[in-house]
């Protein structure tokens, strides 16, 4: 049996990751974006911080680009112009809080932690694309900074199932809770 949530959404941010016009393709449930919408409709309601994470780079210099003998995901190329922008149907609203990140995690060069913990934030509420590289990247900064963590496992998607049944089943039980977008809003209710 679950848990219930105890949200104090004083003290709980919704993080949001790379829902945006260049990755949001890969998301095949075509799911991610509505749950998301829900979870940041709630987060308006009861006047919670939102966090919008996106990925974009200066002029690629700054892009990670290790050596591997994998090959390339996502395509490789001149990315369109408005490949970081968000998707519209997330709902982004003037004055709302964006964070661009160059690399895979949320936290790590960008200022998310300070604007978290200077509004006394301890817990994040957590979804985005792609489940075992953004997401997984920012759960795992989470963790270490000492943040309490939710994953909405249905407002997250990857490149395939069995990576994102990875993330799920081996690694966010370990830093955090699962719930779906449904079973969240039922506890916060």
């Amino acid at each position: 049996m679950m848990n219930t949530l105890n949200i104090d959404f004083q003290k709980t941010a919704l993080v949001i990751i790379d829902l945006q016009k260049g990755i949001v393709p890969i998301d095949q449930s075509g799911q991610v974006v509505p749950n998301a919408k829900k979870l940041v409709d709630e987060f308006r309601k009861h006047n919670g911080f939102i966090s919008f994470v996106n990925v974009a780079f200066h002029d690629g210099a700054d892009a990670l680009k290790p050596q591997t003998d994998e090959p390339a995901q996502g395509g490789s190329g001149e990315m369109p112009a408005d490949w970081a922008e968000f998707v519209p149907e997330i709902g982004v609203q003037d004055g709302d809080y964006t964070v661009t990140k160059r690399q895979w995690g949320g936290f790590f060069g960008t200022d998310l932690d300070l604007q978290l913990r200077r509004r006394g934030i301890d817990t994040i509420v957590l979804c985005g694309i792609a489940t075992n590289i953004g997401v997984e990247s920012t759960a795992r900064e989470a963790f270490q900074l000492g943040y309490q963590q939710i994953f909405i496992t249905d407002a997250m998607s990857t490149f395939s199932q069995e990576e994102h049944e990875a993330t799920l089943r081996f690694i966010f039980p370990r830093i955090g809770k699962s719930r779906t977008t449904e079973e969240f809003l039922a506890q916060v209710k």
